[in-house]
């Protein structure tokens, strides 16, 4: 695949990526990856296992130091800023693997998150129940009896329950059947709408490029190539390498 022009953030970047670099222990995973995530807008992220996508991730979200570059966050450098104080700046990000306390409600666990914004995010559950209504139903059961689908949808759920500037979504259908995929896609195209800012990582790369308004390609810890989502979606080497062509 042909290399990427290291993009430049746009005047309109949320968040902006310069030269990052982040690895485990000895190794190196990020080599001096930039990308921009636009206001209001969804960038995709695609690439095979190994990547180096939900490295980039973590690293957005703080879990990861980084050992270069530059993260911009809101027109301000967070790039050694704890995840807490990056949570608390509204980048926030939803795991692989959805990571919530199993013997916990719904309801708890949506309250313990809403605790980071105090009483501005307890007022919020309300709203949450409206828009995922399984939820409200589930909402005495513990997180750990839910199905994947319902699982996902929590750790959602909870994202928006600290009022996300910008969302960090790690695979977010990963495992899930084909109706819950159109749920879950449905649930991040209504919060782009919103005016939520969302970078994805996401395998299913076809419908991450079809809701995608920029998109970036991943190999072997690089962006290897850029452009908005249509144009990804059929060129020839992303249609060969993910979408089955």
């Amino acid at each position: 695949m042909s290399a990427a022009a290291s993009p430049h953030a746009s005047n309109a970047a949320v968040l902006a990526v310069d030269a990052l670099r982040a690895g485990y222990g000895n190794i190196e995973v990020l080599h001096d990856v930039s990308i921009a995530l636009d206001e209001g807008t969804l960038c995709a992220i695609v690439g095979a296992n190994g990547a180096g996508k939900t490295t980039l991730l973590m690293a957005l979200a703080g879990v990861l130091p980084a050992r270069g570059g530059q993260v911009t966050f809101d027109g301000r450098d967070v790039t050694r800023l704890s995840s807490h104080a990056r949570v608390k700046r509204g980048l926030v990000l939803v795991p692989e693997g959805r990571r919530m306390l199993p013997g916990m409600s719904v309801e708890e666990n949506l309250q313990v998150a809403a605790s980071a914004r105090g009483a501005e995010g307890f007022a919020r559950i309300d709203g949450l129940f409206d828009r995922f209504p399984i939820l409200r139903a589930r909402r005495n059961v513990p997180a750990g009896s839910l199905s994947g689908g319902e699982q996902q949808m929590l750790a959602i759920a909870r994202a928006l329950a600290i009022g996300p500037k910008a969302l960090l979504l790690d695979e977010p259908s990963m495992g899930l059947a084909p109706k819950l995929v159109d749920e879950i896609f449905a649930i991040v195209a209504a919060e782009r709408a919103r005016g939520t800012s969302i970078l994805l990582v996401e395998q299913n790369a076809r419908r991450a490029l079809a809701l995608a308004d920029r998109a970036y390609v991943m190999e072997r810890g690089r962006i290897v190539l850029t452009g908005t989502g249509a144009e990804l979606a059929t060129h020839r080497d992303v249609v060969a390498a993910y979408l089955g062509g």
